[in-house]
């Protein structure tokens, strides 16, 4: 919760507004850091003879190997996993998924705080943007995540919805939102692009960016669970390095770039990213038809 409410595009006018918003993320993210310690450990239910002997092993192992090593170990095995043909088709997918999460979370809504032919409400609209985000998030997330569960298509079908559904988005935003409104001075900017800017549309392209990223981020999410059933952890942790990294990159130079060109950059990534996902799909649907199981339960 506090993660989404962090990410969530908020402009607030006073310094009283941002004084307390920043009192209520701390005393959130406090009570949750609280909370995650209070979880409770599994109880052990084995027999009294059972668990001496496991604690004799695990005491053992730990003392042959410290935490140390064991991290190194990982670290290791994720550097390799990450020159594997598979990771690296993906991360060309997963670098999209970071540059188009920097550009919903923040640079859409400066956008849309930018343009002062919204009149009085651009500021507001601000956080109607981050909900509608979040609205197209939950939607997708709910029904991607039921249909992967009996779907015999495969994933590649919600891959390209989500890129058609951001590509429709991008070409919208780029009518509606003026080129200079990422860049634009705290006045704002007065300028208009191909049509005159529409609050409905800018609302409807928030809806947009949230569905499609749902998309990419259930179906990448299950292929790496598919592909790395047995060692999840070091395909997961490249996944979020991958992704961190090319959103910190988005943020840099969005403070540079015109909108324009940030939906360029966006564009050739997400295709490239889409044609790559594909490609180890297919190949996962071609190893599981050899093994002669239904594609439905991949």
């Amino acid at each position: 919760v506090f993660m989404h409410l962090a990410m969530t595009p908020v402009c607030f006018s006073t310094e009283s507004d941002r004084r307390t918003v920043f009192i209520a993320l701390t005393v959130i993210s406090l009570v949750g850091t609280v909370l995650f310690f209070l979880i409770r450990k599994q109880e052990d239910t084995k027999a009294p003879g059972e668990a001496d002997s496991a604690n004799d092993i695990l005491g053992e192992s730990s003392s042959a190997q410290t935490k140390m090593s064991r991290a190194v170990a990982a670290f290791k095995k994720s550097i390799k996993l990450s020159f594997t043909k598979e990771i690296m088709l993906l991360s060309v997918t997963t670098a999209y998924t970071g540059l188009e999460l920097t550009f919903f979370s923040g640079v859409y809504g400066t956008c849309i705080g930018a343009v002062n032919r919204f009149g009085g409400e651009e500021k507001s609209l601000i956080g109607l943007s981050g909900i509608f985000i979040g609205v197209g998030e939950i939607l997708g997330g709910g029904i991607f995540g039921l249909l992967s569960k009996n779907n015999r298509f495969g994933r590649n079908p919600i891959v390209m919805l989500g890129i058609t559904v951001h590509f429709i988005a991008f070409y919208l935003i780029f009518f509606n939102m003026p080129n200079n409104a990422p860049i634009a001075p705290m006045e704002g900017t007065d300028d208009v692009a191909y049509m005159i800017p529409s609050k409905e549309v800018a609302i409807f392209c928030s809806f947009l960016l949230g569905l499609g990223d749902s998309c990419f981020n259930t179906q990448l999410l299950s292929i790496l669970g598919f592909l790395y059933s047995e060692d999840s952890a070091p395909a997961f942790a490249i996944f979020k390095f991958v992704q961190s990294i090319c959103a910190a990159v988005a943020y840099f130079y969005s403070n540079y770039f015109l909108l324009q060109w940030q939906l360029l950059i966006m564009v050739i990534v997400g295709f490239f990213g889409t044609i790559t996902f594909f490609a180890v799909e297919w190949k996962a649907a071609a190893a599981l038809a050899a093994r002669g199981s239904d594609y439905s339960s991949i």
